[in-house]
Parts: C-alpha cells; structure tokens; sequence
C-alpha cells in the first residue's frame, strides 16, 4: 500500500462519537493500516482523549512520519494497556483502485436499497471517502453508517 497525505477530517456520520472519541474513527483507521498496526477497541478505549485527538491529526504518509507514528502508538498503549499492539498484515488498499468500483461496495449500496456507484462518483470521492466506504462494508462495522456516508459523500439523496 502507497500511502497517500490526508487531511485530519471527521465525518459526519461519526458525530456520534467522535467528541468523545469513544470509537475509532476513519482518520485514524487509516493511519493504522498505513502503518501496519491493529489497534482494538479495549485498547483504544485506554487511551486518553489528547493522545486519542493526538493520533487523528499527527502525519502518517512519509517513511520517518509513518515510522514515528508506529512509535507513538506502540508506547502509548504499553503504557496505558501493559501490552503491545498487533501488528496488521498488509493492507490491500482497494480504496486507491480507480479502475471500478469495488464489488464489496456494490454489495452494501444493494444491501440498503442504494443505486450502485458509478465509475466516475467513485473517482470523485477523496482517498478517505473512498477508505471510509470499503471500511463500512466490512464486518465490525455498524451498516447504519454506510447510507449515510453515500449521503454525506453527496451520492445517495435517500
């Protein structure tokens, strides 16, 4: 995965948690699989607001800044949670093919009664619009959130 520079943004279909940070949000998501951690849920949780608010804005897209930022959060959780992070395996970034949208994709705007995306609004979209979207399709995830991201995205109207 090449990663690419983003801005620090939330979206709005996280304003339910994202003040208080009690899930992980895109931004975030993004920088873990950039740098190859898998942070869980008890984990996060561990962590202080300002080091939670820390991780969504500190740069994750050059080599020494993605490698800072593997530190940053390695220490953080052993010091909060006594244990050290997960590593990911790397990351199919599905998000940065522009070639089609991606069938998963498809599947879940079916699943909520959503027209299918077309080639040219899945190249519209932003790399973490795009990332949040495949995100959503995945389990784990609460599916409520996929129709209101296609609206935030201005691509669904229902």
């Amino acid at each position: 995965m090449k990663p690419q520079a983003v801005d620090t943004v939330y979206f709005a279909f996280e304003n339910d948690f994202v003040d208080t940070f009690r899930c992980i949000p895109m931004i975030v998501r993004y920088k873990l699989d950039t740098c190859g951690i898998k942070l869980k849920l008890p984990e996060w949780v561990k962590l202080r607001v300002d080091e939670k608010r820390e991780l969504a804005v500190r740069p994750c897209f050059t080599a020494p800044e993605i490698e800072h930022y593997r530190q940053y959060l390695i220490h953080r959780v052993a010091e909060r949670c006594q244990k050290t992070v997960s590593e990911l395996p790397p990351v199919e970034a599905t998000w940065d093919i522009l070639g089609e949208v991606p069938g998963e994709v498809q599947e879940k705007a079916r699943e909520f009664n959503c027209a299918p995306l077309t080639l040219r609004q899945w190249i519209r979209l932003d790399v973490l619009q795009r990332f949040a979207l495949i995100k959503l399709c995945r389990s784990g995830h609460e599916g409520k959130n996929f129709p209101r991201a296609l609206r935030e995205f201005g691509i669904a109207t229902a």
